[in-house]
């Protein structure tokens, strides 16, 4: 069974094989005739491609020539567009800058540019003649600016009046109304105290409008190659107002041989004012030059520093030189405190002075300061040098004949206390020269030299007087007078307590030694020793002669004493309190001693009132007029 369906299989197979090679043939036919159709369209496209190609060439070619045209109408629109803007501006130039310089300006700067435009574009054909025409415009501009520039700046560069720049002080410097007349201006006895919170107004100098189209003119003319003279109208213009401004304040140039020649009270009142100056020149007028100056040349590519420099040279030089005449005149006592405010101002001044002339160019302003700076300085510690040798080697024959306080105490101690007014000042001083030494010991240093070179004139002076005991009274006085000033005043702190004790002690003795000589012979007047024994002998062993000799010897040497020490002067009152109670715990008792002991031998004779001419009341009431520096006459009247 199984063999019988083999051939049925084998026939099955046999079909299926022949019907699958007769669709792969009808397959082949169908790709035959594809590839066939296909490389027919290939032909064909290669065919419409030649034949479309000459029409893109023509459109290209169209596309291409519009965009020329577009170009060529756009380079056209801005050529005309720059001869339109010329021709407008043209018109401007034409008219000048005086009726709207803002407008003018602009107009320049659409002319330069124009001339970048036809620079960058010279393959037009009008760009040469164009470009002559727009420069020719340019220089004409120049000049008219430069003019205008020559125009505003002799406008705006006036002097400032002296009351504008009173105005810009901070209150407590300004003058009252009179002061700038009688002296050129205000002054203090000692101006820095309390002004470092001082408010300075910088002046208006050109008004702030007109700042900014300075500003543009200057860069008009440094870009147009005009720099030299943009800077030459500017110094002069604005130097000539400043020295003006100056001369209107009362600023002059002084030489030594003028300083002088000036009474002192002149001279006095000439540096007040100067350094009144200084501030008024350094804080409104250089500060507000420096800041126009800043501002009309800022982005400008222009050498503004040599430009300031120059314009206040002048002003400066002429500041200066009275400063330096000064320092460089003859040397006195008195001048030691004007230098020190001459020398206080330069320091004060100084951190302005580095701003305003700061850079390379302002050196030499810089440098003048610090130069003026250091001679005051130097000249003030001279002064201050010759003061301990004058105090010292003072050889004024002029004596109090009242024992009081002599002239050169009282001026030597009111001359130190003002120099404690400028103890800051004294201490920046000798820094200056010897910065490794405290300034406090230098300055306690200075002042005790002072104190004993006054102690060592007034020891010589005190020898002129005959009498030992107003010798005595004379240094008691004076040394009484310079240690009450030291404790009154801020030397103490400097000298200090052990100086104090040392001298009061001093007061002491001399008051001691007084005491000792003046009443030591009166006293013994009052003894009982070395009396007579012969004649009539009392109960003590004392002649009845004797006695009254001592009474009459007490009456004349008191009434001596009396006229002539009610006419010497002790003049602190608690200093002669003091000495009438010692003389009078010395005196009273021995009187009263004296004539309570002797007194009933005189009293039974005919005129008693001979010999106890004084009661001991009477003796106290007449020593309360001792030291008052009253005449006798007056006294007996």
């Amino acid at each position: 069974m199984a063999v019988a369906a083999l051939p049925q299989a084998m026939d099955a197979l046999s079909r299926r094989a022949t019907m699958l090679r007769d669709s792969l043939r009808r397959s082949q036919g169908n790709t035959d005739g594809m590839v066939a159709i296909l490389g027919s369209f290939d032909h064909r496209l290669s065919a419409l491609e030649a034949a479309m190609r000459p029409t893109q060439v023509r459109t290209h070619a169209i596309r291409t020539a519009h965009e020329n045209i577009d170009r060529t109408i756009k380079a056209a629109d801005g050529i005309l567009s720059q001869f339109d803007l010329a021709r407008r501006a043209e018109a401007t130039i034409l008219r000048g800058p005086h009726e709207d310089l803002e407008s003018y300006l602009e107009a320049v700067d659409v002319l330069k540019g124009i001339v970048r435009f036809f620079s960058s574009n010279k393959n037009f054909k009008s760009s040469e003649g164009v470009l002559n025409h727009v420069n020719n415009l340019l220089a004409k501009s120049t000049l008219k600016i430069e003019e205008e520039f020559k125009q505003l700046m002799g406008t705006y560069s006036k002097p400032i009046e002296p009351d504008r720049l009173f105005d810009c002080l901070p209150k407590s410097l300004r003058p009252t109304k009179g002061d700038h007349e009688a002296d050129g201006g205000g002054r203090s006895d000692h101006p820095s105290k309390g002004l470092e919170t001082a408010v300075y107004r910088t002046p208006t100098l050109i008004p702030p409008r007109i700042l900014p189209l300075m500003n543009d003119i200057a860069q008009q003319l440094v870009q147009a190659g005009n720099q030299q003279t943009c800077y030459k109208i500017y110094r002069d213009s604005r130097a000539s107002a400043l020295e003006v401004s100056l001369r209107k304040l009362g600023v002059e140039k002084l030489t030594k041989d003028d300083v002088q020649k000036m009474q002192w009270e002149a001279l006095e009142a000439k540096i007040g004012n100067w350094i009144h100056f200084m501030r008024i020149a350094v804080k409104l007028l250089l500060a507000g030059e420096r800041k126009i100056c800043d501002q009309i040349f800022d982005g400008v590519n222009f050498n503004k520093g040599h430009c300031f420099a120059e314009l206040t040279a002048n002003s400066v030089i002429t500041l200066f030189s009275f400063g330096d005449a000064v320092a460089k005149s003859k040397r006195s006592p008195e001048k030691l405190f004007v230098l020190l405010d001459m020398y206080e101002v330069m320091r004060e001044l100084q951190p302005e002075i580095e701003e305003i002339f700061e850079g390379k160019p302002c050196t030499e302003m810089r440098e003048a300061a610090s130069s003026l700076t250091k001679r005051l300085a130097q000249t003030a510690q001279e002064t201050f040098s010759d003061f301990e040798e004058a105090v010292e080697k003072d050889a004024s024959k002029t004596i109090v004949h009242d024992g009081t306080v002599h002239p050169l105490t009282s001026y030597v101690i009111n001359y130190v206390k003002f120099l404690f007014d400028y103890q800051s000042t004294l201490k920046l001083l000798f820094q200056e020269f010897d910065s490794g030494t405290e300034a406090e010991s230098q300055l306690a240093a200075v002042t005790t030299r002072i104190m004993q070179a006054l102690q060592n004139n007034l020891d010589g002076k005190s020898k002129q007087y005959k009498d030992p005991a107003l010798t005595y009274l004379f240094l008691m006085n004076n040394i009484h007078y310079i240690v009450r000033s030291v404790r009154r005043s801020e030397a103490k702190d400097i000298l200090g307590d052990d100086w104090i004790q040392r001298h009061r002690r001093i007061v002491q003795q001399n008051a001691n030694q007084y005491k000792r000589v003046a009443w030591a012979k009166i006293l013994q007047t009052l003894s009982v020793q070395g009396a007579g024994s012969s004649g009539d002998l009392t109960s003590s062993g004392v002649s009845r002669a004797t006695i009254k000799e001592r009474f009459k010897s007490f009456n004349t040497q008191f009434e001596e004493l009396h006229a002539k020490q009610s006419q010497w002067i002790v003049p602190d009152q608690e200093l002669r309190e003091s000495l009438r109670l010692a003389v009078a715990e010395v005196l009273l008792p021995a009187y009263r001693s004296f004539i309570k002991r002797f007194g009933n031998l005189v009293e039974n004779n005919k005129n008693p009132q001979k010999y106890v001419r004084y009661s001991p009341e009477a003796v106290d009431q007449l020593l309360g007029q001792f030291f008052e520096g009253q005449q006798w006459a007056e006294q007996k009247r």
